[in-house]
């Protein structure tokens, strides 16, 4: 008989591992994506599996890097870059039992430039429930029929930008940022470290067959508030952290209230950066403050930028607040505007402490003065 194993101090050490290469933007982040890891043992105890998505507004924000790690973990883990709709039908209802998909540069499939792939996003969307499938016609000329392939599979996504609704309000989603010069990873070497996460994927395999009969038919408490799609994405996830204990019961409600409440950004990469260095060195040069009616009329008026035709129209306080929305502050919390007080009246608009963030993480070196270092980075080089 194997030894029983601890699966509060297991989890523990899954999110270690990922610590170590990781940045996330947040504590739930590590705690969803550790859970995550360890539901993928037990797809076939729960009614449907939350999608994990990885994703960022700008490239270098550590999206593939999140996906290397946790195909160390899971189990039969099947890169897809490239994959074919036809083919992924056939490895999820094949009989070498289903495989965990990893879609990075899902942004290929579901964003701007992306092509006909109506078939991934029918498997994607699918996917999600047990009772998935996916139907397609087999055969030749008049000898077609119609065959069921099940769709029912653990799936994680990296990409830039955003993902459809019906995608997004079946995952956790972790905003992905770039790392900030204070900000230190473990360099990844796979020759050494795969090594070590496939230790700990066989022992979370383990640990899962000792826990299948706390978790098969399990109904974890829900944290207020949460309800509906977000339950049902979160269910499987509480219910590995009761069933290994310790501190994890109370870290993944913590954790699932952090990220259903976190906004769901629409990123614009490149146009977003752009937005941020105007702002930071032409609009609010040597200003803490400044009303949203004259941060547009200082854009639109800007030489050589874009924002006075966006699609033949300037740009407006609804799409400025839009764009902002999808950067953070230091507190990780959407860049929003605020009450200004102006000449006896109150005026909506940014404070360049809310942007400093944004500015320190995505924007290059200014031309001449450089920025004030971010707390805690006075004296790196």
């Amino acid at each position: 008989m194997s030894t029983a194993i601890d699966g509060a101090a297991l989890l523990d050490e899954v999110e270690a591992f990922h610590r170590r290469f990781n940045v996330f933007p947040t504590d739930a982040a590590f705690v969803a994506v550790a859970l995550w890891d360890a539901h993928a043992h037990l797809l076939d105890c729960f009614d449907s599996t939350p999608r994990i998505a990885f994703l960022s507004p700008e490239p270098g924000s550590g999206k593939t890097r999140a996906l290397e790690i946790v195909e160390t973990l899971v189990p039969q883990p099947m890169t897809a870059v490239n994959a074919s709709a036809a083919a992924l039908f056939r490895s999820v209802s094949g009989p070498g039992g289903k495989p965990t998909i990893l879609f990075d540069e899902i942004d290929t499939v579901f964003g701007p430039k992306a092509g006909d792939n109506e078939e991934l996003r029918g498997f994607l969307n699918a996917g999600h429930r047990r009772t998935g499938v996916t139907y397609r016609c087999i055969g030749d000329g008049g000898n077609q029929t119609v065959q069921a392939f099940p769709s029912y599979c653990a799936v994680a996504v990296a990409g830039l930008g955003s993902l459809p609704d019906t995608i997004l309000t079946r995952s956790v989603i972790i905003r992905m940022r770039r790392r900030a010069r204070n900000e230190k990873v473990e360099p990844f070497r796979a020759r050494i470290h795969e090594a070590e996460g496939h230790k700990l994927r066989d022992r979370l395999a383990e640990w899962a067959e000792q826990a299948r009969g706390f978790v098969m038919g399990a109904w974890p408490d829900m944290p207020d508030g949460v309800a509906d799609r977000p339950a049902d994405v979160w269910e499987p996830l509480l219910a590995i952290a009761d069933a290994a204990g310790g501190t994890w019961p109370d870290r993944a409600r913590d954790a699932c209230l952090t990220l259903v409440k976190a906004s769901r950004a629409n990123d614009k990469g490149s146009m977003g950066v752009r937005l941020l260095t105007d702002l930071r060195d032409h609009v609010m040069v040597g200003i803490d403050r400044l009303p949203t009616i004259a941060i547009l009329d200082r854009l639109n008026a800007l030489d050589d930028a874009p924002w006075a035709d966006l699609g033949g129209k300037p740009l407006d306080n609804r799409r400025l607040s839009k764009m902002l929305a999808e950067y953070m502050t230091a507190d990780n919390e959407p860049i929003t505007s605020r009450n200004i007080k102006a000449a006896g009246s109150v005026l909506k608009g940014y404070y360049a402490t809310d942007l400093w963030d944004a500015w320190a993480r995505y924007c290059p070196p200014p031309p001449e003065s450089p920025l004030p270092p971010l707390p805690g980075t006075e004296n790196l080089v």
